[in-house]
């Protein structure tokens, strides 16, 4: 299909739904569609993290330069997980704009004589693709989910093979997120894009070898219900296999205890228990489903996946969880440290949980991507709440323009964000739903960060995506970002979404250092959006940027007390109107940004915890709220994690 064929509509025509759904972006594989491996009593998994050989080619197109066709010496090596750009001095692959090298060498172990085996990549930032010896086997473009390559016909049990992964981190209008790369005065590459967050890259997840049988689970999708009481619960679940068409099966509903509570013997049904444990906020509770695949009654294969019983909806202007309403504490975070970059560091995750927990934040977004794996499923075992965002940020020309002050270009165009663009959302959408279905922790989806919600195309481009999501996943409520300046009087897609999420900078961007004006702004626009919409509103970012140690007896910006106050005048605002089900601060911890303007230094420093996870004056003001027991808008049967 030749989108150049398509008839322009305001400026140009959305795909329908029926096509979103039927079309992924990227090689025409299924490489993404992978369940994340274990090890058990039949499969094996080996990590292949660690130190790898790394090198830049020679020449800007990797077919010409063929760097996956020899061994890379150990010149420079490279840890996996991480990002490439601050391990090294080298400016050179800091800055680097297009492709570079990872390679090791692995071996098939010995004992992989029956069945299949993969290598599994949990992310590759943006793009990959994969060599095995001289061979390119596989790839995938989008840099925050997980893809796998099928090594069963091209390596033998025993034999080391050569591994090589090619990584591209160019962005263009057609990638999520998108950007755009421009040759500067001096004739070198430059990657331009939209985003406030640094255009890390590298293997940031975890590498792995896997093995499964012939005859294999190939997937799990868990859906849960339960009665407001919290008495009953069901646990609905569909397992696809792969090897068989005639696999028979054993399905059981296992408790923390270890006690089997239910069990079924086909491949698709439902599991009732009574009395149920629920998965709370704060109080996490986690069956194992138990998958087992059989023949002759001896088992081919099992497959262990935590579940999770617990309902979400929304009813007026609440947001429910197990039929009670729930208020959101918390942040917008980053997968963001020194050195590491977005690399993932089980350390830094775990340390920002129990910084969370003691502060009373119950909830985050993940923005502006997925996170690791690990993340969601460390968030269903101790019960923080997950916004889970896909990778579409930037799409809003306008904000760059405005700081700039420029006059804002139309971002939905035949040139820019246009049909292209939107089915790479669609697979991105498709991939994240895929991969974190089955979390207890996630009750929402976010399809897109501050786009210009106000501009012509912007309700064509966005409308079949929403109906994509919904199609994917009938059972979460469904949301986006909304930037200032898209008031309730200009955004053309908020009635769109089952609740709204409202991004503002009272008191920073605009009202500047003047908090009494702030206030008076802030509550005049939050009462027209729920004039308008009988919805829940989330403050999905607010905030101010904050030097660590600048303090002052005025309030003055950039200091500690000036970022408290504003916190402080934005929570006034919040608690007097009912609507408002959440507030998440932006943002958890100062993150690096692009070096390429001078608004920034040395990053975004609107964090209450310093790029080290050193706190503010912010985080203590906050932890005083979400713990006290007099916190109103927690008065509704709720707590902090």
């Amino acid at each position: 299909m030749r989108l150049s064929n398509i008839p322009l509509l305001r400026p140009w025509a959305a795909l329908s739904l029926a096509t979103l759904i039927g079309l992924s972006s990227g090689a025409d594989t299924d490489q993404w569609k992978t369940l994340k491996p274990q090890a058990n009593a039949i499969r094996e998994l080996l990590s292949l993290d660690g130190t790898w050989n790394f090198a830049l080619p020679q020449s800007r197109e990797i077919e010409e330069d063929q760097g996956w066709t020899s061994v890379i010496p150990p010149k420079l090596q490279i840890p996996v997980p991480a990002s490439y750009n601050d391990i090294f001095t080298d400016p050179a692959i800091r800055n680097n704009v297009g492709w570079a090298y990872y390679q090791r060498h692995a071996i098939v172990p010995q004992t992989w004589s029956e069945g299949r085996y993969y290598v599994r990549f949990d992310s590759v930032t943006h793009e990959a693709k994969v060599y095995v010896n001289d061979e390119e086997v596989g790839g995938h473009v989008g840099g925050y989910t997980p893809f796998e390559v099928d090594l069963t016909d091209l390596v033998s049990p025993g034999e080391q093979f050569r591994l090589t992964v090619a990584v591209n981190n160019i962005l263009t209008w057609q990638t999520i997120p998108p950007g755009e790369v421009v040759t500067n005065e001096a004739g070198k590459l430059r990657q331009d894009y939209n985003h406030d967050f640094y255009n890390y890259a590298g293997i940031a997840r975890s590498v792995s070898l896997y093995s499964v049988p012939d005859v294999h689970v190939s997937d799990v999708t868990v859906t849960t219900e339960n009665d407001d009481e919290g008495n009953e619960g069901t646990v609905n679940y569909s397992v696809e296999t792969s090897g068989s068409n005639d696999t028979q099966a054993r399905v059981t509903l296992i408790d923390e205890d270890g006690n089997e509570v239910a069990e079924a013997s086909e491949l698709e049904g439902s599991l009732n228990v009574s009395p149920v444990n629920l998965w709370q906020p704060g109080a996490a509770y986690l069956y194992t489903l138990r998958v087992e695949l059989l023949s002759d009654d001896t088992v081919v294969d099992t497959y262990d996946l935590p579940v999770g019983v617990r309902s979400v909806r929304v009813e007026g202007n609440q947001f429910l969880i197990n039929g009670k309403p729930f208020y959101f504490t918390g942040f917008g975070k980053h997968e963001d440290s020194p050195v590491r970059g977005k690399g993932y560091d089980p350390a830094y995750m775990i340390h920002d949980f129990e910084l969370m927990k003691w502060m009373g934040a119950n909830s985050f977004r993940t923005s502006h991507y997925p996170y690791a794996e690990e993340v969601m499923e460390y968030a269903d075992r101790h019960g923080i709440v997950v916004i889970d965002e896909v990778a579409a940020v930037g799409l809003n020309l306008g904000i760059s323009a405005g700081l700039r002050g420029d006059e804002p270009p139309k971002t939905f165009t035949e040139d820019k964000v246009n049909n292209e663009t939107q089915k790479t959302h669609a697979q991105a959408l498709r991939e994240l739903i895929h991969r974190d279905k089955n979390h207890a922790s996630v009750v929402s989806w976010c399809v897109t960060n501050e786009p210009a919600s106000a501009e012509d195309g912007a309700r064509e481009y966005f409308q079949p995506l929403v109906e994509l999501t919904r199609e994917l996943d009938p059972t979460r409520p469904v949301t986006f970002t909304n930037v200032m300046g898209a008031t309730v009087d200009k955004c053309l897609i908020s009635d769109l979404f089952d609740f709204l999420s409202l991004n503002r900078y009272y008191g920073w961007y605009v009202q500047t250092g003047d908090l009494e004006s702030a206030e008076v702004a802030m509550e005049e626009e939050l009462l027209q959006w729920v004039d308008e919409y009988d919805k829940p509103i989330i403050m999905s970012e607010y905030g101010a940027d904050t030097l660590a140690g600048l303090h002052a007896v005025d309030e003055v910006l950039w200091s500690e007390e000036y970022q408290t106050n504003l916190l402080r005048m934005s929570h006034k605002v919040f608690d007097s109107i009912d609507s408002i089900v959440g507030e998440h601060v932006w943002n958890f911890a100062d993150f690096q940004t692009p070096h390429t303007g001078v608004n920034r230094v040395d990053g975004n420093k609107k964090g209450v915890f310093t790029r080290e996870r050193r706190p503010k004056a912010a985080a203590h003001e906050l932890k005083r709220r979400w713990l006290d027991e007099g916190f109103p808008k927690l008065g509704n049967g709720t707590s902090g994690a």
